[in-house]
């Protein structure tokens, strides 16, 4: 950034697989203004990091690499408020997760919700938004998180209070979250007044179920989702084993893949193929890939086999550094 004007590579940067800002007149007066903008986002810990977790993980090395500093919430009470396991089941997991961002490479602060979501002044601007919140402008903003939603507990009403508690709180300039956290942060925007904190959202995509379109990705569906702590084989034969139809870009879990894990860590990829199937291909970008794959020129078990390879390659050293 210099004289005013915004560095456009850093803004690439910040921008790659982004799906929105509210608003992106807000983040570029904020990127004018401050040199090192402090960015969060906030994970239950109930269970290990899987592929629909490191969209946002990979969003957050983005930004560190963009000048962000990173704060990285272990929602520990958010986890309980919304029946994910108790006190110790969840104790277990936050400690799981914290050697496991340790072993990613993340540079981040990490904060457990436990820490402060139990003072005096956090509690009191809880209140102070549950009194303008209302009942159905809450069900509406957990619809997306919630387990049993049709079921809700008053427990699960608080959970979008808090996190937008959290945000001021923790004093985010921007909070970052998949697309089923934006029913949540249009609530918190739209309580600025009352919060008295305001924020540029950021939301990522999600990445299918590898069962198909209609879900996201989740380890607790079995072959949904891959885990970090997966073995190799595990891998294979999820991704073997997905939803990925000849030519067909759109909710295809494979090339989401690709797009939102692999491509942000290598410059380029390589499938290989037999000659008498075309030879190997290289590819600079997430596009080149999915012109290719919807013109019906690379087989989907070739596209597996490389996706495969490369998930292999990114957690094979988090496995072995978490060990």
């Amino acid at each position: 950034m210099d004289n005013g004007e915004l560095d456009i590579k850093r803004l690439n940067l910040i921008e790659r697989n982004v799906v929105e800002f509210v608003t992106k007149d807000e983040l570029v007066n904020l990127l004018l203004k401050k040199k090192n903008p402090v960015v969060y986002c906030g994970y239950e810990p109930s269970g290990p990091i899987h592929l629909g977790h490191f969209v946002t993980i990979t969003k957050l090395m983005d930004l560190e690499r963009a000048g962000f500093n990173v704060i990285i919430l272990l929602a520990d009470i958010h986890a309980l408020l919304n029946r994910k396991g108790n006190e110790k089941e969840i104790a277990r997991e936050v400690a799981r997760w914290k050697k496991t961002i340790k072993a990613i490479g993340l540079k981040a602060k990490i904060v457990l919700g436990s820490d402060f979501q139990f003072k005096k002044n956090y509690q009191m601007d809880v209140m102070s938004l549950a009194q303008e919140l209302t009942i159905n402008r809450g069900l509406r903003s957990m619809q997306e998180v919630a387990r049993d939603i049709e079921n809700a507990t008053i427990s699960q009403l608080w959970y979008p209070i808090m996190q937008a508690v959290d945000i001021k709180h923790l004093k985010v300039d921007v909070a970052l979250g998949g697309m089923e956290q934006r029913k949540i942060h249009m609530m918190a925007k739209d309580m600025k007044k009352t919060l008295g904190w305001d924020f540029v959202a950021m939301h990522t995509p999600l990445i299918c179920s590898l069962k198909g379109p209609g879900q996201k990705m989740s380890k607790s569906i079995p072959g949904s989702g891959i885990s970090l702590i997966d073995s190799d084989k595990e891998i294979e034969e999820a991704i073997n084993g997905a939803y990925c139809p000849i030519k067909i870009v759109e909710d295809n879990p494979i090339l989401q893949i690709a797009r939102l894990i692999i491509f942000p860590r290598f410059e380029r990829i390589r499938i290989e193929r037999e000659k008498k199937f075309g030879g190997d291909l290289e590819l600079v970008s997430a596009d080149e890939l999915e012109g290719i794959y919807s013109s019906g020129e690379l087989h989907p078990m070739d596209l597996k086999k490389s996706v495969a390879n490369y998930l292999e390659k990114i957690i094979v050293p988090i496995r072995k550094n978490y060990q």
